[in-house]
């Protein structure tokens, strides 16, 4: 998978894709992340990139022409399967997100940021508007990251073991069951039992009913989908 970023602030990426899984997943060829500064595509001197909004009242929106010639400077190489904005208006995000998303081939990101970007480039260019959640971040850097991590971690040879991310957290839409871990009594806090049983078939039937109960206690919502 290639994964291109336009982003304004370059800065906010770096650190969260350059380590973990995401960087075991780089170093082995599993994925390629590129992150373009869209100021290198403005023809201000000051490589200014916002202006005020026509409709007025405060806050700066994203200028047309340099996230234009980033965009088409990509798709002049390579074709898309996802031209991707990142917006609280967008479509909620969830883990059947970044399970089709895992599918693609090459993904394109832009974050938006100030008051967000002209309305023209939503129409003509983007394909897939996402949101990570019902509130404003400063701009779109950190839900680009929080997307990457959540569709890198799902690819073949991401991870060192490819059945894990099949056991996390809504990928059935059930939570996950409680986990446990050496030593087996702390301060007369015990395992529970079945989970020292060895009986691999049993604990799986375990597993199995503590998610659905985790799930109906903390995630009802999950089990209407």
């Amino acid at each position: 998978m290639r994964i291109d970023i336009l982003t304004v602030v370059p800065e906010l990426l770096r650190s969260p894709l350059d380590h973990s899984i995401i960087q075991r997943a780089k170093d082995n060829g599993v994925v390629e992340i590129h992150i373009h500064n869209i100021r290198d595509f403005s023809e201000d001197k000051h490589n200014k990139v916002d202006d005020y909004a026509f409709s007025g009242g405060a806050g700066m929106v994203m200028r047309l022409e340099p996230i234009v010639k980033a965009i088409e400077s990509l798709t002049d190489q390579r074709k898309y399967d996802e031209i991707i904005f990142t917006t609280p208006d967008g479509e909620k995000y969830d883990q059947k997100s970044a399970n089709t998303l895992s599918l693609k081939e090459n993904i394109m990101i832009l974050c938006g940021h100030y008051k967000g970007i002209d309305q023209r480039i939503r129409d003509h260019f983007i394909s897939k508007e996402i949101s990570v959640g019902d509130f404003v971040l400063t701009g779109g850097e950190l839900a680009a990251a929080i997307i990457i991590d959540s569709v890198v971690r799902l690819l073949p040879g991401a991870m060192g073991d490819e059945t894990s991310a099949l056991t996390d957290s809504f990928q059935d839409n059930l939570l996950a069951p409680p986990l446990y871990t050496r030593p087996a009594e702390f301060r007369g806090w015990k395992v529970p039992e079945i989970l020292l049983s060895g009986d691999h078939k049993k604990i799986e039937i375990w597993q199995e009913e503590q998610a659905y109960k985790r799930t109906k206690q903390l995630r009802p919502d999950l089990l209407d989908e």
